[in-house]
């Protein structure tokens, strides 16, 4: 177990574990592995993001619910480059390119100040492969919480 399980949220690891299971022997599962209704309570939550071979690298393919608020806004369909939500489009870009280099499940915890509040947010980003070795899609998972500030309003 690394340090991040040991302290991330509890819905990290249970998605962890979800692909982990359906790796079933593989470096990575497909796309086809992962069934919604089994991850049906943590849908709101999840991205899809394409792995494409042109100059935009990585496209929206789906954005859950609760992703597209937290945002405000919904980039379906947009490269990451052009719609990421993160502090740079080269801070997003350097996770997809880490978890299609190591073709292993990547994490990150950043806290962020949206619009009108401070957010705590961890992302566990997971590869999904249809041959085994090329990650093809990225399954993001979400945690955001708000944050107070203490002595303040």
């Amino acid at each position: 177990m690394t340090d991040w399980q040991a302290t991330c949220h509890p819905d990290i690891l249970e998605v962890l574990h979800y692909w982990q299971g359906k790796c079933a022997g593989r470096r990575m599962p497909a796309r086809a592995d992962i069934d919604p209704a089994e991850l049906r309570r943590f849908l709101p939550h999840l991205t899809l993001v394409d792995v494409v071979d042109d100059a935009r690298r990585y496209v929206y393919r789906l954005v859950g619910t609760q992703e597209v608020e937290t945002r405000g806004y919904d980039p379906t369909g947009k490269a990451v480059a052009d719609a990421y939500f993160a502090t740079s489009a080269d801070a997003a870009l350097e996770q997809y390119d880490i978890v299609c280099a190591t073709r292993a499940p990547h994490y990150i915890a950043e806290p962020f100040q949206a619009v009108d509040r401070f957010v705590g947010a961890e992302d566990l980003f997971l590869p999904l492969s249809k041959d085994g070795e090329a990650v093809d899609m990225v399954m993001i998972f979400s945690v955001a919480r708000d944050l107070f500030q203490s002595g303040g309003g």
